[in-house]
């Protein structure tokens, strides 16, 4: 197959835990033709295709020279026998724009996963709305009233903005209420922006588990990542500890409940945040954990991935 990542610039990955880098190896290995490019090369004109200049690139070596381009050509989406879309968040305005630029491209005949629609339609914090029977108590608001009586119903809770990656702007504030005020004023900037509100779950502590689903299938094995020293947040991006683990039976459940709904909307791969019981987030855009799972379980999860991708794109 000939599939094209569109993602973040290449030289950017950090190879020895990227994901999308996990992805190409496989790929390569199976003799598949990889190539990338970066949403903003995306075009489209009256009278042809949406096209992109991509990089025909081949696998070798380590750290900055972990690939070697063979070639750059200006090719037609549809050309593509499946196409990943795997540009990091967060999920602004060009990134919506790049969803609208695939959803052409599946309309002119290429394959893409995740569905751009899917993407858009997925937003990754407000996505657990739909499936509130898993979360455990959340507001989503701009007044700062109701977010004050909210701390006052449950006294210890956690503060999000919608677009937040990696950890970035979550804060704890516990029963004393200390700072409240302006942490709401930063977050939702005087009511002019969205934020969500959670109450905080002690089990954090074990750690906030990433459980991957792959066409609709969990992965046997989840990343708990462990918050360290006195940080509240357990992302590998703000220091947190990943340990894998085998899912457990109420992991795997909802992963079973959640998965094939999710895989019937074009989304391939998905991440399921759970802290304890409770579902906290759903990851749509790049979700991560391949190689830590890989490595420490030796369950070979760029295989699975690779597995769905070669049958949803023969489909």
């Amino acid at each position: 197959m000939q599939i094209l990542f569109v993602a973040d610039p290449l030289e950017s990955f950090q190879t020895y835990k990227d994901t999308t880098y996990s992805m190409m190896r496989e790929a390569q290995r199976r003799g598949h033709q990889i190539a990338a490019c970066e949403p903003r090369d995306l075009r489209w004109q009256t009278g042809s295709t949406v096209q992109a200049p991509v990089r025909r690139i081949r696998l070798g070596g380590e750290g900055a020279r972990w690939f070697v381009q063979e070639a750059t050509e200006l090719v037609a989406l549809r050309d593509f026998d499946a196409i990943v879309m795997r540009k990091d968040p967060p999920f602004d305005s060009e990134y919506f724009y790049a969803t609208h630029l695939l959803e052409q491209a599946e309309r002119e005949g290429a394959k893409v996963f995740n569905k751009p629609r899917a993407l858009r339609d997925h937003p990754e914090k407000l996505a657990i709305l739909e499936f509130a029977q898993h979360t455990g108590p959340t507001l989503v608001t701009r007044d700062a009233h109701a977010v004050r009586a909210f701390h006052a119903e449950h006294q210890d809770i956690i503060l999000k903005p919608l677009d937040g990656m990696g950890g970035m702007g979550i804060f704890r504030v516990p029963a004393d209420g200390l700072n409240l005020g302006s942490i709401i004023e930063t977050l939702n900037r005087d009511g002019a922006q969205t934020l969500m509100v959670q109450k905080f779950l002690p089990a954090i502590a074990q750690g906030d588990k990433r459980v991957l689903v792959i066409g609709g299938v969990p992965v046997p094995f989840c990343l708990a990542r462990i918050p360290q020293g006195g940080e509240v947040r357990g992302n590998l991006a703000a220091g947190g500890l990943g340990v894998a683990q085998e899912l457990n039976a109420a992991d795997r459940a909802m992963a079973q409940a959640i998965g094939p709904t999710l895989a019937a909307r074009g989304l391939l791969l998905v991440g399921l945040d759970i802290i304890g019981t409770h579902l906290t987030e759903i990851n749509v855009t790049s979700p991560t954990c391949f190689q830590e799972i890989s490595a420490q379980t030796g369950f070979d999860v760029p295989a699975m991935f690779m597995d769905a991708l070669q049958a949803a794109a023969q489909a």
